[in-house]
């Protein structure tokens, strides 16, 4: 176990070990949501209108039950709303993440209202109170929808954004509306307390006529979890296979921690599970960056390239743009993603036939891959793992665009240790494929030269292979 791993366990059970109810169904708030709303009438949170020149401060408050204050505010009652719900703040104090969520939405959307939801009083508790309270808040937010519905307000131009704990109060919310709300966005929904949880105490698909999930940060088992597993939206995009994302690692951390002092200890935590945010960002500032996402079967075919199609639906921007395709079972997505922004890679699939008279598995990085297009070239991909007599199927990644894809370049290092082990036999690459169905071909390769494949159009069998002694 890593020093990531015994950080995250001691985490999680800070965060648990107060909580003996802790992903139990029968939790200390699961009351009828008829006497909690008869115990709980009024109305604590608070509904900040935010602007394009003030992204960052509370320039007015919409008051529930108070119609001058939609004029007060300059509410736009014909323009679409989001409504922005923080998570459990252990500083009782509004993240930086919220005003650069505010200022990319009014950026993409100038026309729009901007809410953000107050309710740090609530989120500042231990995280099981904290946890609980999203009941109470969830109910703070559907009055206040139901309020501005019956003022004549559509809620089909309404979208919701949760981030963690925050993504909840949004589902609850969505559950308790009058009326279904046109779109929730959940980012990084937490997952401590709500895994196992009923949906009506969580985020789920049927809060909202479409509900998009971000999961960046559910790395082990469910009940330690940051973010929830489990899929809860319409779309569940898994960047990077939803673990620990790029530039979130321990070494990263510990050098804010150098550099910063003590005060950004939790950044090894938060780093992932706030990416969840910023990947939305990422989408709503950079458009002619759209990262796609692909719906997959598992992370690990998604790592083997098997996934790489838009047929049917199978892939969607992702982000504000996502597509808002319903279905019966919760469409399951990967992407790969760069450490920073913007955060779009190119992905490829290539196939390799390698052919041997013994069966070999190689294991240390013996092959590295170069790519050539029109535009661009990305060189010296390392692959991993390479086993002979099969057909080897990976996914490797581009920063840039490089282009239509023209020729792709293969090399072993001559002075490897395992050299002399390929020295004892036959060793060939049959062919190569990308998964745009193009086809790179050559009969032969001879160890510590660099090969080139070029594009070609002709049946791949239509060659005789030759044997040499490597």
């Amino acid at each position: 176990m890593g020093k990531e791993s015994v950080l995250l366990l001691v985490f999680g059970f800070s965060l648990i070990s107060c909580d003996p109810h802790i992903n139990s169904t029968e939790t200390p708030f699961a009351r009828s949501i008829t006497r909690w709303i008869e115990n709980h009438s009024h109305i604590e949170s608070k509904f900040s209108v935010r602007s394009e020149e003030f992204p960052d401060e509370d320039m007015c408050y919409l008051v529930p039950g108070r119609r001058e204050s939609i004029s007060a505010c300059n509410f736009k009652t014909d323009a679409q709303t989001f409504l922005v719900i923080h998570g459990w703040s252990v500083a009782g104090l509004f993240e930086s993440w919220v005003s650069k969520l505010v200022s990319a939405l009014l950026e993409r959307e100038p026309d729009a209202n901007v809410i953000v939801v107050d309710w740090l009083e609530r989120a500042s508790h231990h995280y099981p109170t904290s946890a609980e309270n999203t009941r109470l808040v969830g109910m703070d937010v559907a009055k206040f929808i139901n309020w501005l519905e019956s003022l004549g307000y559509p809620l089909e131009k309404l979208h919701i954004l949760g981030y963690s704990l925050g993504a909840h109060v949004a589902g609850i919310a969505g559950n308790l509306t009058n009326n279904k709300v046109n779109r929730i966005t959940g980012l990084d929904p937490a997952g401590p307390t709500f895994e196992h949880a009923d949906r009506l105490k969580r985020l789920s698909d049927d809060d909202a006529e479409f509900v998009d999930v971000l999961h960046t940060n559910t790395r082990g088992t469910p009940d330690l979890s940051i973010g929830i597993q489990r899929p809860v939206g319409h779309v569940d995009i898994y960047p990077n296979g939803g673990t620990f994302q790029p530039g979130c690692s321990l070494q990263n951390a510990m050098r804010m921690i150098t550099t910063y002092g003590l005060y950004n200890v939790d950044q090894l935590v938060k780093c992932s599970h706030e990416r969840s945010v910023h990947l939305f960002i990422d989408s709503l500032v950079n458009w002619d960056r759209q990262s796609l996402a692909y719906r997959c079967s598992s992370k690990e075919a998604f790592s083997k390239g098997l996934c790489l199609s838009c047929r049917k639906n199978r892939c969607t921007r992702l982000g504000y743009n996502v597509s808002k395709v319903r279905s019966t079972r919760s469409a399951r997505m990967y992407l790969k993603t760069r450490d920073v922004m913007p955060y779009k890679v190119f992905h490829y699939q290539i196939k390799v036939h390698l052919f041997s008279q013994k069966d070999m598995t190689l294991e240390s990085q013996p092959l590295k891959i170069s790519l050539f297009g029109i535009r661009d070239e990305r060189d010296n991909i390392p692959v991993v793992v390479m086993i002979t007599n099969t057909t080897v199927s990976f996914l490797v990644t581009c920063d840039t665009d490089i282009g239509e894809l023209l020729m792709l370049s293969v090399q072993w290092e001559k002075d490897s240790f395992l050299s002399g082990f390929f020295s004892t036999g036959q060793f060939r690459i049959r062919r190569m494929r990308v998964k745009s169905g193009e086809t790179f071909f050559l009969p032969l390769y001879s160890g510590g030269d660099s090969v080139i494949f070029v594009k070609s159009d002709e049946n791949p069998h239509s060659r005789r292979e030759a044997n040499q002694t490597v």
